[in-house]
């Protein structure tokens, strides 16, 4: 079998019977390859049951499975679990989101060119409907994710993704949440572990009737959020064994550039880094003051800044010691800030009545020494590389995906 779409319900009385055979009836007509609907009842109270067990005798490919706990995560994880298909998928069952995205969302996986694939609500030709509190929120949300655990994808929660079943099978066992989370922590252990994900924009509509406690799973997100981060710190999750095993690397691997090449990339690298601190610090002085615009602004471009040299300007690629040298690297910000914000408190005493340009000036002079610094602690510390490691790195990653397949 070529897909299996998971539907996971709890208590959908109303809206199941008119959804599964809307989807039923779509896959008849549009999905050429050979496809089940799995309805995954986790612990329903209602007559869900009762209406899954009449839509699985009656429609063509339609199947029921129930579980006696709640939540997302579990049905998700117990139907992928048993699936024989070479694609997985889950979709809410409410439908939000048109089912014309279906085959785009499949199609790379069923081919091998990705791993995972997603639905965004957040792409620029997305068509999106609902109200601006929910807007807000994801909005919100996702672009704490992308800043906290440095991932690319835009949006970690619409339900609509589809995995390949060998990945499914390895990433599975390291995800331990099984509520809303669940979709966000999966994707992010795939990504740092160098798999390739796919987004296609959607076009979906705000269910009315939805009933997600907005503020517990918030709360809940942010404690998830906490917690992978803390994993991936220790090293619990195996980002590099995963790596080896199913990621794509670069087709030629660079080697480190020398010391002059560093220095130089450092330079462009620090130049786009420092107009882009002086466009936001005047952004920002106006709204929040000299000192907190110089934290935030600073902030926002040491987390590229720090991505920026680890690939371009030190040539290392790959999930190995990525979220690590991200802490280090703010580490090395902080250092920086406390450079520039010493600076704003001498040209304060000196001159209580400094212009912004005056701040600007300061900072910017500030600036220069501290990139000189962070050049220095970047080389010998954040992204030093020992002399063995570098003779065994062109060599490691090939042996290990040798053994695995």
């Amino acid at each position: 079998m070529a897909l299996e779409i998971v539907v996971p319900v709890f208590n959908e009385e109303a809206v199941l019977e008119n959804s599964i055979t809307q989807l039923a009836n779509y896959l008849i007509l549009e999905m050429p390859s050979t496809w089940q609907i799995t309805i995954a009842d986790n612990a329903s109270t209602d007559n869900t049951s009762v209406i899954a067990t009449r839509l699985a005798e009656q429609l063509p490919n339609v199947v029921y499975r129930r579980l006696e706990v709640k939540g997302r995560g579990f049905a998700l994880r117990d139907a992928w679990g048993a699936s024989e298909a070479k694609v997985l998928a889950y979709l809410d069952v409410d439908l939000s989101t048109d089912l014309a995205a279906l085959p785009p969302l499949v199609a790379p996986l069923l081919s091998g060119h990705s791993d995972i694939s997603i639905g965004t609500r957040l792409g620029q030709s997305s068509r999106v409907s609902r109200g601006p509190k929910r807007e807000f929120i994801s909005r919100a949300y996702n672009f704490l994710l992308r800043r906290t655990m440095q991932v690319r994808f835009s949006d970690a929660q619409c339900g609509f993704k589809a995995i390949r079943a060998e990945v499914a099978k390895r990433l599975l066992p390291h995800v331990e949440d099984n509520g809303w989370f669940f979709d966000t922590e999966l994707l992010i252990i795939a990504e740092r572990s160098g798999l390739r994900i796919h987004e296609i924009p959607v076009d979906w509509v705000d269910d009315p009737d939805s009933r997600v406690n907005l503020r517990q799973t918030a709360i809940d997100d942010v404690r998830g959020l906490v917690r992978v981060a803390g994993s991936l710190i220790k090293g619990s999750i195996p980002v590099q064994a995963i790596y080896a095993e199913l990621g794509r690397r670069p087709i030629v691997t660079p080697g480190r550039p020398s010391f002059f090449g560093q220095v130089v990339r450092f330079g462009l690298v620090g130049a786009v880094s420092t107009v882009a601190f002086a466009l936001l610090y005047l952004v920002l002085q106006g709204p929040f003051g000299a000192q907190q615009a110089n934290f935030l602004a600073l902030l926002l471009t040491a987390v590229g800044n720090t991505a920026a040299n680890r690939r371009f300007t030190f040539g290392i690629s790959g999930p190995d010691r990525l979220f690590t040298q991200q802490i280090q690297g703010l580490v090395v910000f902080l250092l920086a800030w406390t450079i520039t914000s010493s600076s704003l408190l001498v040209l304060h005493g000196a001159n209580p009545d400094a212009t912004p340009s005056a701040e600007l000036l300061t900072l910017t002079a500030a600036n220069v020494f501290a990139t000189l610094m962070r050049f220095v602690l970047l080389r010998i510390w954040v992204f030093r590389v020992r002399r063995a490691d570098e003779r065994s790195a062109g060599i490691s990653l090939q042996p290990a995906r040798e053994q695995a397949l």
